[in-house]
């Protein structure tokens, strides 16, 4: 499980350290794609394998099955980290999501979320009354 707030630099060779609580599920391998919200969304190799099972039951009859399915793959990289636990972002999804020198890594339970800094700073500017404010159960039984 993933969970945390770090805030790790890009260098300029698009590589990015990953926190030292995240890299022994990661050391084998790990998959980067488009996430929502314009940030990316990283797997663990295991993770990916599960998603990509659960996506394979989706009916090639639905076209927003169709264009979820091409968005998520067609922006996929695999990726190892190095020995250093830097990873490299390839340059379509530093793009993608808009990322700079400053990011933010946050886990996300079962995935890991790369944000531009500036654009998670406005997400949870955002997002932050509602999250304070709620006064009913957003999955009902769980809290």
């Amino acid at each position: 499980m993933f969970f945390g707030t770090y805030t790790p630099r890009l260098d300029d060779k698009g590589r990015l350290f990953l926190p030292a609580k995240f890299r022994d599920e990661l050391s084998e391998g790990l998959v980067v794609t488009r996430g929502q919200e314009r940030c990316l969304y990283v797997w663990s190799m295991e993770e990916f394998g599960k998603i990509t099972d659960r996506l394979k039951d989706a009916p090639l009859t639905n076209k927003a099955a169709r264009d979820y399915v091409r968005m998520f793959f067609a922006g996929a990289s695999d990726e190892k980290p190095d020995k250093q636990g830097r990873v490299t972002i390839p340059p379509m999804l530093r793009d993608y999501a808009s990322l700079s020198k400053d990011c933010v890594v946050i886990g996300a339970m079962n995935r890991i979320e790369i944000w531009d800094a500036a654009s998670w700073q406005t997400y949870t500017d955002e997002q932050e009354p509602a999250f304070a404010s709620q006064s009913e159960e957003v999955l009902p039984g769980l809290m």
